[in-house]
C-alpha cells in the first residue's frame, strides 16, 4: 500500500543567494566563507545560515589569528535585527511596496555599503530551489562547512554531519515541511543567547525539540541542553518535552556516556541514538500537527 504524501507538491521558483565573507584585514583581501544567505527577490522569504561548531570557528582563526570571535558569535541576530527593521518599515512584512518602499535588493546593496569593513557580501548569484532550507544547507556545505574526508551518512561524528542525516530521515517522513529549524531560545534564558536549537515541532498542545550532540566530540553540550531545558521548562507558557540525538548508542560501561545519559535525564530530557531516530521519527509523525 502506498503511503499517502503529506508534503505538498513544490515548484521551483528562481532565488538568489549571497556568500558572506569575514575579511579583517582589508589591504590583504584575505578572506573566509562564514555564512550563506538565500532569498526570493519576489516574497521575502529568506534563509539565513552562519558558522555555529567549535571547529567552524577555530578554522577562521587559524586563517585570521587576530579574528574577534565575539564579533562574529553576534552577527546573526545583527543581522537578522536588520531584516526585521527593513520589515518593519516596510509596513506589511514584504519586500516591495509599503512604508518607504525599500527591496531586499535595495537593502542588500546597502550593507555592502555600511556593513563593517570584516563582513562583505559575494557577488550575487542566481538558483532555481523548490526549498529554501535544503537549499541553504547544500550551499553552506559547498562553500562554507569545514571540509571532511567523504564518509557513510549516519557514521561518528560532528553535529553537522548529524543533522545532514536527521535532515534525511524528516525527508523521507515526508515531514519536513513540520518542523522548525534552528528554533532561536534567547525568549527562555537571556537576550543575546546565541544557542538555536536544531529542531523544534508541535504535537497535541506541546512543544517539542530535538538537538544533536556529539558525545565522543563534546560531551560536555549535554550541560548546555540540560540548562536550556530547565529554562524553558520554568518561563515558558507550553508544554514542552526535549529529545537528544546522540551520535553514538549510551554504553552504561562508559563513564563518559553515564554522565551525559544522567545529566539529561535528570532534567527530563530522554536520549536516543542516532541509529534509532527512524524509529522515533515513526512514532512521531502521526502526532504532529
Amino acid at each position: 500500500m502506498t503511503e499517502p504524501v503529506n508534503e505538498p507538491l513544490q515548484t521551483e521558483r528562481g532565488c538568489a543567494y549571497h556568500i558572506l565573507r569575514y575579511t579583517p584585514n582589508l589591504v590583504r583581501d584575505e578572506w573566509v566563507n562564514i555564512g550563506v544567505l538565500v532569498f526570493d527577490p519576489e516574497s521575502g522569504d529568506r534563509r539565513l545560515r552562519l558558522i555555529e561548531e567549535d571547529d567552524e570557528y577555530a578554522r577562521v582563526r587559524r586563517l585570521h589569528p587576530q579574528a574577534d570571535e565575539r564579533v562574529l558569535r553576534g552577527l546573526r541576530d545583527d543581522l537578522e535585527g536588520r531584516f526585521e527593521s527593513a520589515r518593519g518599515r516596510n509596513g506589511d512584512g514584504s519586500n516591495g511596496g509599503g512604508g518607504n518602499g525599500e527591496t531586499l535588493r535595495e537593502l542588500l546593496q546597502r550593507w555592502n555599503e555600511t556593513l563593517a569593513n570584516a563582513l562583505q557580501l559575494a557577488p550575487q548569484k542566481g538558483i532555481l530551489t523548490a526549498d529554501l532550507d535544503a537549499e541553504v544547507d547544500r550551499l553552506y556545505t559547498d562553500h562554507v562547512a569545514v571540509a571532511r574526508r567523504a564518509t557513510p551518512v549516519g557514521t561518528v561524528g560532528s553535529r553537522g554531519l548529524m543533522r545532514s542525516y536527521c535532515q534525511q530521515v524528516f525527508r523521507q517522513a515526508r515531514i519536513w515541511n513540520l518542523i522548525e529549524k534552528r528554533v532561536p531560545i534567547e525568549a527562555f534564558t537571556f537576550p543575546g543567547d546565541p544557542m538555536r536549537l536544531d529542531y523544534g515541532y508541535r504535537r497535541n498542545g506541546t512543544r517539542g525539540f530535538a538537538q544533536t550532540i556529539s558525545v565522543t566530540r563534546a560531551a560536555g553540550d549535554a550541560k548546555v541542553l540540560a540548562y536550556t531545558a530547565e529554562k524553558i521548562h520554568g518561563k515558558a507558557r507550553f508544554a514542552s518535552e526535549f529529545t537528544a540525538v546522540t551520535d553514538v548508542r549510551l554504553n552504561e560501561g562508559d563513564e563518559r556516556h553515564c554522565f551525559v545519559r544522567d545529566t539529561l535525564r535528570e532534567v527530563g530530557i530522554e536520549p536516543i541514538p542516532l541509529e534509532g531516530f527512524a524509529v522515533w521519527v515513526a512514532k512521531l509523525k502521526p502526532m504532529l500537527q
